[in-house]
């Protein structure tokens, strides 16, 4: 292969890893390890979405509207395993972290700062969903 070529290559393979950084720091790629017989998940404000022999995490980067404390709230139907998700701040910190156990959280968020939501299950067969909404402003 002669010079040209190579620096084609490159240039391509560059393009593509700079599409795909601007679409994961947008919120819109999302990063995924997951072993599941059925998992649906899908952007923005989660519903209630099936599991089915689930384990593994999702991660994706999400940014808030407004400036605010926001309510956080775990709605998990599960008949067998574990679900977790975590919210985490731009340096990866945890800012909350809601399972069965402790469904529903509040924490104050800035609308400039891009977050990770985290989640992580275990063997999770069921419903499970996220929701959110913006209260008091900061």
């Amino acid at each position: 292969m002669d010079m040209k070529t190579w620096l084609y290559f490159l240039t391509a393979g560059s393009a593509v890893c700079l599409v795909v950084y601007l679409l994961y720091c947008r919120g819109i790629a999302v990063t995924k390890r997951i072993t599941a017989v059925l998992f649906v998940f899908r952007t923005g404000k989660m519903g209630t979405e099936p599991l089915n022999s689930c384990t593994g995490w999702v991660r994706r980067v999400e940014r808030f509207r407004t400036s605010g404390i926001y309510t956080f709230t775990l709605d998990c139907q599960l008949s067998k395993g574990d679900a977790a998700v975590s919210l985490l701040d731009k340096d990866k910190r945890e800012l909350l972290r809601l399972d069965r156990i402790s469904a529903g959280g509040t924490v104050a968020l800035c609308r400039e700062n891009r977050y990770y939501l985290c989640w992580r299950f275990h063997g999770a067969t069921g419903t499970c969903g996220l929701h959110w909404k913006s209260g008091s402003a900061i």
